[in-house]
This record gives structure tokens, sequence and C-alpha cells, in this order.
């Protein structure tokens, strides 16, 4: 089985096992399965787990299906239906004792999965509209416009008051809910010098979800940047890093795309590359073993990943030359899942905001059970998803914070629209949003609901 790449050139995807689940192109590894001793530790911070109380619903379970998989059983729909359930966060990866490499296996398994599983037409024509949209920026800017006069003129509003379309298409109805409110659009130079002495050159990945719905978080990313003396480059050819094709499976997809930012960034001058999205660095972290079997870009991918920073990780390493103004708040910060559990950033975001005068971080309980965002998890899973946000929303609100921080455009939009919900008014932000309001000194307020 092959299969032409964007690139053009033939990608051998392997053939399937006779009687087995699994082709000879990096099926789950065997002797990573191994590691995984059944002990439970991952039990209580996994997701479906917790939610459904089903054994074939936890990473343990997962994987017994993955050595079943390997012993010759054929690929079926019941254990398709197991892998589709996991949302992908990490959190037992964190949790094992034994090391196991969960994010590996359930990532080799996925891109079985897309090449030997097959879809209803209704699946496929769900994942053809999401991969034919969201790895697009310029698709996705092209979204604004009508998506901000179906804001203005409220009819979002009365279409989810009418509950047709959670009726008619529950999947396109989730979509509409997460959809954030859109303000103007804030375009970045192609290169912004740094305040005071330079202290490092770094290249800003400006994302696709990011980018076109939350653009005052790369704005502010680049202010900040700026103020702590670095300067930035942002590379206008820059497109889609491939996360969201690498955690659902789509194996050549994900290195297109990977090869193609690689190209990108390669000769930019940069020391370091900064993201703001958790899902998007955990991938680009992971290019050198994505890009391993490419003998053109094996080298140059593991030198790229090696730069990647996500912009709490630099920020901290800098450490502060900035002033920092006085808020006056208290914030509930959320740990991305993609951030702590795949990248092991938690101190970071922590220290930086905690150094802020007058602001009092709160902790949220069970911070390591995701909140269902999980890249496009919440689209293609609602219900389970909105289980999880409306979960999440209720562990936030009871720190009484006036903000929830977070470091993910995933999170932002699945935990607002269930804080939404609820009918609790808070503010929500990305981290470097308020360390951008406290550098400028703007008051409270600006990070607050209108």
């Amino acid at each position: 089985m092959s299969d032409l790449g964007e690139t053009g050139s033939i990608v051998d995807l392997g053939t399937p096992v006779v009687g087995g689940a699994f082709d000879e192109h990096h099926p789950p590894d065997a002797a990573l399965v191994g590691d995984c001793v059944h002990c439970g530790f991952c039990l209580p911070t996994c997701p479906t787990y917790v939610l459904w109380g089903e054994e074939m619903d936890s990473p343990r379970g997962r994987i017994y299906l993955m050595k079943e998989g390997l012993e010759g059983e054929p690929m079926t729909d019941s254990m398709v239906s197991h892998f589709d359930a996991c949302l992908g966060c990490m959190a037992c990866v964190t949790a094992c004792p034994s090391g196991v490499q969960y994010d590996t296996l359930i990532e080799q398994t996925r891109a079985q999965v897309e090449r030997h599983h097959e879809r209803s037409a209704k699946e496929k024509a769900l994942r053809g509209l999401v991969f034919s949209l969201f790895p697009h920026p310029r698709r996705l800017r092209l979204l604004r416009g009508p998506l901000r006069l179906l804001q203005a003129s409220g009819l979002d509003r009365a279409l989810r008051r009418t509950g047709l379309l959670e009726r008619l298409a529950p999947q396109l109805a989730a979509m509409e809910r997460l959809a954030p409110r859109l303000g103007k659009p804030q375009p970045l130079p192609e290169r912004i010098p740094g305040a005071g002495p330079r202290r490092a050159v770094v290249g800003l990945l400006t994302g696709c979800v990011q980018g076109a719905f939350f653009p005052g978080v790369n704005a502010a990313t680049a202010r900040v940047l700026q103020a702590e003396g670095c300067d930035i480059v942002v590379p206008k050819a820059q497109g889609c890093c491939g996360a969201l094709s690498v955690h659902n499976g789509r194996e050549p997809e994900g290195q297109d795309y990977a090869r193609k930012l690689v190209d990108t960034f390669e000769h930019s001058g940069v020391e370091y590359v900064v993201v703001n999205s958790a899902g998007c660095g955990s991938t680009m972290k992971e290019y050198a073993r994505l890009l391993a079997d490419d003998p053109a870009y094996a080298d140059r991918a593991s030198a790229f990943a090696e730069r990647v920073r996500d912009v709490a990780e630099i920020l901290d390493e800098l450490g502060p030359v900035a002033t920092r103004h006085p808020l006056e708040m208290t914030i509930a910060y959320h740990d991305a899942c993609h951030l702590a559990h795949a990248q092991g950033v938690r101190a970071q975001p922590r220290r930086l905001l905690e150094a802020i005068p007058g602001l009092e971080l709160r902790e949220i309980a069970e911070s390591e059970i995701c909140c269902g965002s999980a890249g496009i998890y919440n689209i293609l899973n609602p219900e389970t998803a909105g289980e999880l946000g409306d979960r999440k929303a209720a562990n936030v609100i009871a720190t009484g914070a006036d903000v929830l921080v977070t470091a993910n455009p995933g999170c932002l939009m699945q935990v607002t629209s269930a804080i939404e919900r609820s009918g609790h008014p808070m503010g929500m932000a990305h981290t470097v949003e308020v360390l951008d309001a406290s550098i400028r000194g703007l008051p409270v307020a600006t990070l607050l609901p209108t």
C-alpha cells in the first residue's frame, strides 16, 4: 500500500499482516507495549476511564488491544472505537511509574487505523471537512468575515437557542459553539526589533487556529518577547505545523507540513522557534522522530526540534528585564495537556505569572484531567467532550478566580464554551496576554468579561 504525498514522492505505507491489525510500517512498538505492567496508576488520570470505568477505554486497556493486534488479531470496529475514544492527553504518561511511552504507541496505532480501517461515509465527510479547513490559515482567515457577521447579528445565539443544529448535526453544532468572539485582525510585520540590548533572535509560529481566531495572542506574544529584548522573525510563508494531522494518524500529511515548516525557518537566522500553542509545540519538538525515515530531512528536523521552545520556556530561560506592573486579581491556571504532559512545561508559566505584583494564582482541582478539547476531539466526540468540559468548568469556577489562564487555543475555546453554559461570567486569557497586560500597565478590566 502506498500514497502520493504533497511533495510528489511515493510513501510506502506498508501491507497489512495477514490476519493481523497492523502492517510493517511502524506498528505499535512491541518493546514499548511490553513496558506496561498493568499497574493501574494511569486509571484515575485517564478522562475516558474516569467517565465510563471501562477497562478497554483506559491506557492499559488500549495497550492490551495493541498487543492483540501485534499477535494477529484483526482490526475490528470495536478495537478502533477504543482507540478513537482516546483524547491523546498524555496524562497517563505523567502518571506512569514504569515510563510507558503511551504517546508514541497511540500515535503509531492511529496511523495504522487511518490506513486500514474503513470509516463510514459520515465520518469521512466530517474528517474531510475538518482537515480541509483547520490546517489552512488562509482558509480560516476567509471564515472570519462570515463568522463576525453571524456573531454581530446575534444569529449564532438565536440558532443555538432553537437547538435545531444540535439535533440535526451535533458535530457542526459543536464547531459553532466553540467559535470564539472575534476581534479585529492584528497582523504582525516580518521583523520586529527587540527593546534594549539584544538577548535572542527568535522565530514566531503564528499557527492556524491561533492566527485566525486569536490574533491578539500572537500580538501579545510579540510584544512580550520584544519587551524582553528579543528580535522577532515572523515568516509570512509559514503554514501548518502538522499537529492535527499527526495526532489523528494522518502521517504522510503531517510529514509534509513538517517538511515545509523546517524549510521556512531553516535559513531565517533564528536561535529559537517560539510557539504559543501547546499542541503545536509538542509536535514540533517531535519532528526528529516524525521525519526519521526521510534521509533528506532527518538531520534537519532534529536540528529544528532542538530549537523549539514554548513561549513560557523561553521567557523563563531568559529571565525578566521588562518591568512588571501590578495586576490586583486572582487567576486559575489550567495546564494544557500538550504543555504539561507532552512537553513537561509546568513550573515555567507559574513562575512567570506569580512574579506579577498583586496577582494570586489558584490551582484547579483534578488539574490532570483533560478539558475535552484535545485537538479536534471536541468536534468528533461532542458529547464526551461536553461532559469533560462541564467537569473542568465546575472545578475552575470553584476556585473563585477572576480569570482562567491557559496556553492553548483549543483549551480556551473549550473551557470558555463550558463556562458560558454554566452561566458564570469569567475572564479567559492566554498566559502571554496576562504578562503583556502587566508589562504595559493595563488595567485588570482588560482581562475581564465585558
